[in-house]
Parts: C-alpha cells; sequence; structure tokens
C-alpha cells in the first residue's frame, strides 16, 4: 500500500511512531480509493473505523467516569457525545494533518473529499483503532488521552465542546477563501512545563495571540481572540 510522506506528519502530530506502517496506511485509505481496478484488493479503513468508535467510547467514558465521581451518568454520557461526535473528531483530524494523508479515488478529491468532516472523522477513529492493533491498550489510551487532554479539562457542567480554531475558520470563510496561518512566537519555561505563545493569522494579518501549555491549546486560545475581535 501507498505510503506517502504525508503520513509521517500525521505519526509526528499524534506523538505515536507506528512499529507497522501499513496499519496507518490503511487507516488513511477511504473505500473510494480501493474501488479502482488498479487498487482492488486494498484494504480500506472501514473495518478500523468500527474498531475505532468502539474504543474512543471505551476510553473516554473510562476518563470522564475518572475524572468526574460526582457527575450523573445521563450528562456523562452527553459531554461523550460531545467529545467524540462528527464536527469534534474532523477538527481533530484537521491538527493531526489527516487530510493531506487520505488516499482517496480522483472523484473524491474533486469533490473536496480531504475536507469533509465525515471522511476525516472516519480517518480519526480509524486511526485510534491503528494505534491499538500496533502498540496494545496501554499506547492507545496514552494516545487518546493525548488528543482529548485540553478537552477535557475544566468543570463538567459547563463543558462544552469549543473549537475555536474551526469557527475562526467558519467565519472567515463566510466572506470567500481564507489563509490562515498559526505561527510560534516564542517558547518559555523548563522542558517539563513550557509554555507556548502563537498567533493567528489570516493573508498575513495577525488576528490574535494566544498562550498555552502546549502549542494546540495556544492555537485555540489565539483563535478565541481572534473571535473575539
Amino acid at each position: 500500500m501507498e505510503y506517502r510522506n504525508e503520513m509521517k506528519t500525521v505519526e509526528r502530530n499524534l506523538g505515536y511512531a507506528f512499529r507497522d506502517p501499513e496499519l496507518l496506511a490503511n487507516a488513511l485509505t477511504h473505500r473510494s480509493y480501493t474501488n479502482g481496478a488498479r487498487t482492488r484488493g486494498t484494504l480500506n479503513n472501514e473495518r478500523l473505523e468500527f474498531l475505532g468508535d468502539t474504543w474512543l467510547d471505551a476510553l473516554i467514558g473510562e476518563e470522564l467516569y475518572r475524572r468526574f465521581p460526582d457527575t450523573p451518568e445521563g450528562k456523562l454520557t452527553k459531554i461523550r457525545a460531545d467529545l467524540v461526535c462528527e464536527k469534534s473528531l474532523a477538527a481533530m483530524a484537521r491538527e493531526l494533518g489527516i487530510g493531506p494523508a487520505l488516499l482517496l479515488s480522483t472523484g473524491e478529491e474533486r469533490t473536496g473529499g480531504r475536507e469533509k468532516n465525515s471522511i476525516l472523522a472516519d480517518a480519526v477513529e480509524a486511526v485510534v483503532a491503528a494505534v491499538y492493533l500496533d502498540g496494545g491498550f496501554d499506547r492507545v489510551r496514552a494516545v487518546v488521552r493525548s488528543l482529548f487532554a485540553e478537552k477535557l479539562a475544566g468543570d463538567p457542567d459547563g463543558m462544552r465542546i469549543a473549537d475555536y480554531k474551526t469557527l475562526l475558520q467558519e467565519k472567515l470563510q463566510q466572506n470567500g477563501p481564507a489563509d490562515i496561518v498559526y505561527t510560534e512566537e516564542d517558547e518559555t519555561g523548563p522542558a517539563h512545563e513550557r509554555t507556548f505563545i502563537i498567533s493567528v493569522s489570516n493573508f498575513g494579518e495577525k488576528l490574535g495571540t494566544g498562550v498555552g501549555r502546549t502549542k494546540k491549546e495556544a492555537e485555540q486560545n489565539a483563535a478565541r481572540q481572534a473571535l473575539g475581535r
């Protein structure tokens, strides 16, 4: 199966190096890619998507159960649904760089498949399953915890998925194409407690600056400040 350089970017952003790169390539192969005669017999990510969906529900459910011992079952169910919904997972896929790494048919590519929320969300589920098959339970749990760490922080009574980067993109694209760039301005603190300062611009115009303990958190805060304008 084709292993694209963009897949290495996904590995880096994921913070997990696959022992078997074919599993990652499989997870990033859309069914449209396997429909052609030249790729007949190639595996797509549908079965991995099924397994990853199961693991996400279980691992996020476990994390919510442990973090919020006083929160009732109904509330936990709603929070989990928000965390693993299509829009949330698609936003995560964009942060991981999954879109450019996908293997799609020419037709799917022409219709914007790399930006479709459904395809991106399915790919995240498939990647989670690939991590499990490649590294086992402890590794997939660690990866899922890392991916959702920022979204799981805070008070469960007020918890809702606030993906400011996606909101900013949607807002700017209302007036036409956007060219949104996140730039690391500074990095301070000891290795075990870094602080990142990141700015966001559109066509070169700086719109906001954010600070965070991770780059993702700083980017979200930069987007939130830009939205505040």
